[in-house]
């Protein structure tokens, strides 16, 4: 009797272990399997400014969260030499200073990347400014530019005079992208998009150009005067004005050509700006050769004659000589339009002011937050200074910088204060900052950002513990085996039960 049951608990064991067998491989594939990231991608992008080019490298994981690439900056180089618009007479000569940056560029990057790895040149209000002087030679300088990047072994995708608004645009992107406002990592270290979490605003200071832009109080109700920006699937509204001319550099210039105007002397001009006892002779197409000097030119102007300015100290008067660089009555006390006729909503929240805003705050000795009597003091005590003690106030001491430091004091109180109607109590929200974590606030990594948008993911490769042929053949041979067991057993059961029944019958008829 034994040994009839032998067959059908054998099946039994291997039934069992079938089942048990699949569903332990089932569980290993699926909770073993190695997601292998397909590595990383590269972008390269030139911010080519009115003062200087600084090269960036950027990197991302190929695959991407939202059709947006999570980018960090890996290396940052400043190209030797000034800005690409003061090439226009010989952009023959713009190349070569890239080398030593590009040069770096290529160890950084793994060789078999980079001809996959794209570059991206940006210029901004400098070349702005001389297309619109001088068309033929912003083309002659941007084609030297291609010539140069098609000998390198990079994906060059074109250098582009970018607009004032894009610029304002990318540089808020990068300021909220870096301050975590657009993704951030949950507990279980996958990005989402941050609850209710609010944007803060961009105010940039460059060398030609000043850009503000923010999300306004309403704005649907801002609808004309916002771009819309897409980033991981959410739509923003963003306000941006750039006011070209307004930059630190080309302010200067219109400073020195208002200076001179008003001067009785044709040569020797007295700078409240500029710190005591300090001299300099500048020829006059330093600061008439530039677009926005233009309409204060004389009539007896000769390119090459030189005019010495000397710096008299004078924090009052260098603040009021500075107020006349803004047109405050071309607004007729309208609240939505602070300065030169531009509509502007009431700016809202936080702010970070980065570029030149940073850099002439740091000379003053300050940074990050701090009220408007702290910055007017520092600046007043820095306005008071001789040229003779200021080499020992600066952290970093070079004459083109430290001779100006006051005047683009004067010039931010003005803008901020004046022409963006910020006072003592919303002061204290603009944040002084240069970079977040490695990577430095500016439009660059917006720029990125924006275009990593067209740049195609690539999915994540997924390692498996078990070939996925040795895994099918081994479901296949396992449920093979359970189904033939599962039929044995229903069979034996079947033909079991036959002979109990004929025993039973058979035990009936039995004649006695």
């Amino acid at each position: 009797r034994m040994l009839t049951r032998t067959p059908s608990v054998v099946a039994q064991v291997f039934l069992l272990l079938s089942i048990v067998l699949v569903i332990a491989i089932a569980v290993i594939q699926i909770n073993q399997q190695q997601i292998l990231s397909p590595g990383l991608k590269y972008g390269i992008v030139l911010d080519a400014g009115s003062s200087r080019t600084t090269v960036y490298i950027y990197e991302w994981p190929a695959e991407k969260e939202n059709n947006t690439g999570v980018v960090s900056q890996t290396f940052k180089c400043n190209v030797k030499g000034p800005g690409i618009s003061s090439y226009e007479s010989s952009p023959g000569a713009l190349a070569k200073p890239f080398d030593d940056c590009l040069n770096k560029v290529k160890e950084r990057i793994p060789v078999h990347l980079h001809k996959n790895t794209s570059v991206y040149l940006g210029a901004t209000a400098g070349m702005r400014l001389l297309r619109l002087q001088n068309e033929s030679a912003a083309s002659e300088v941007l084609a030297s530019i291609h010539n140069y990047f098609r000998a390198q072994p990079f994906e060059f995708r074109g250098a582009q005079i970018i607009t004032g608004p894009e610029e304002g645009v990318y540089g808020w992107i990068t300021a909220n992208y870096l301050m975590g406002n657009f993704l951030e990592r949950n507990l279980w270290r996958t990005w989402v998009h941050p609850y209710r979490k609010e944007t803060v605003g961009a105010l940039d200071l460059g060398g030609a150009s000043t850009q503000i832009s923010f999300i306004p109080e309403d704005s649907e109700e801002h609808f004309n005067s916002t771009l819309q920006v897409k980033l991981y699937g959410y739509n923003y509204n963003v306000y941006t004005h750039s006011y070209q001319c307004f930059g630190r550099d080309e302010a200067e210039k219109r400073l020195l050509a208002l200076l001179l105007q008003k001067s009785n002397a044709s040569t020797n001009v007295d700078n409240p700006c500029y710190p005591q006892n300090y001299n300099t002779a500048l020829t006059m197409k330093y600061f008439f050769g530039s677009l926005c000097t233009q309409s204060l030119r004389p009539a007896n102007y000769y390119p090459n004659q030189l005019v010495n300015f000397h710096g008299t100290g004078d924090p009052g008067l260098c603040q009021e000589m500075v107020s006349l660089l803004f047109n405050f009555t071309a607004c007729r006390d309208r609240e939505d339009c602070p300065f030169n006729g531009i509509y502007q909503p009431k700016a809202k929240g936080n702010f970070v002011a980065f570029s030149g805003f940073y850099y002439t705050v740091n000379a003053l000795n300050l940074s990050g937050h701090f009220s408007l009597d702290d910055f007017n003091s520092s600046m007043w005590f820095f306005c008071s200074q001789s040229w003779a003690q200021l080499q020992f106030i600066l952290p970093k001491f070079e004459e083109l910088y430290a001779r100006s430091y006051c005047f683009s004091a004067n010039f931010i109180y003005y803008l901020l204060v004046h022409g963006y109607n910020f006072n003592a109590e919303t002061w204290p929200q603009i944040h002084f900052q240069k970079e977040v974590g490695n990577s430095s606030i500016g439009w660059s990594l917006g720029y990125m950002l924006s275009l990593t948008n067209m740049i195609p993911a690539e999915g994540k490769l997924i390692q498996l513990p078990l070939k996925p042929s040795l895994f099918a053949g081994l479901l296949v041979f396992l449920t093979a085996t359970a189904l033939f067991c599962l039929f044995f057993l229903i069979y034996w059961g079947v033909v079991s039960q036959n002979g109990k029944n004929i025993t039973r019958v058979e035990h009936v008829f039995i004649p006695e």
